[in-house]
């Protein structure tokens, strides 16, 4: 068999072209990186798809509780608007007691100088007292002494008033 033909060397495929294996790896890369992409934003996607429907389907317990919160609030108001007016009123109230307190302190001080006066006016008269147990002139008037004194003479203690008659005082039942 001799040929004077010589035989090629065995080379690779040229219809097989080094480029296209590149291509047919570069594709397979290209597909899996995009189904790595297509997993992780399923995998991020998912819980944010899921929070968004909690946030929606809470929408309408938010609603119902802002509303409570609001009515609630109104009430607090007009109960805040209550307890303001009861200490006003509470407050008037005290400034009227001690007005009345006051009052009646200023009134209690003009009776007992009033009584201190009397009493003052009865020594006066027992000391300008006739034998008879009428009274003589004095201060410009006269009159008659009905008390139970023995002919003209009443019966004074240290303090210089008359013992058989009973305390006298404007505010005795203090």
């Amino acid at each position: 068999m001799d040929n004077s033909t010589p035989q090629p060397i065995p080379t690779p495929n040229p219809t097989a072209d080094p480029n296209t294996t590149d291509d047919r790896q570069q594709k397979e890369a290209l597909a899996a990186f995009t189904a790595t992409l297509h997993s992780v934003g399923t995998n991020l996607e998912a819980p944010l798809r899921d929070r968004a429907a909690n946030i929606h389907t809470n929408t309408a317990a938010l609603e119902i509780q802002e509303a409570e919160l609001a009515g609630n609030t109104l009430r607090l108001a007009w109960q805040n608007q209550q307890w303001t007016k009861f200490a006003d009123e509470t407050r008037e109230g005290f400034k009227e007691i001690g007005d009345i307190q006051n009052w009646a302190e200023m009134i209690e001080r003009d009776l007992l100088a009033l009584e201190e006066m009397m009493d003052v006016v009865e020594r006066g008269h027992a000391a300008h007292r006739n034998e008879n147990g009428d009274e003589t002139e004095w201060n410009g008037g006269v009159g008659n002494d009905n008390s139970n004194s023995r002919k003209g003479q009443v019966d004074i203690d240290a303090t210089g008033k008359k013992v058989d008659q009973p305390a006298k005082g404007w505010m005795r039942w203090w």
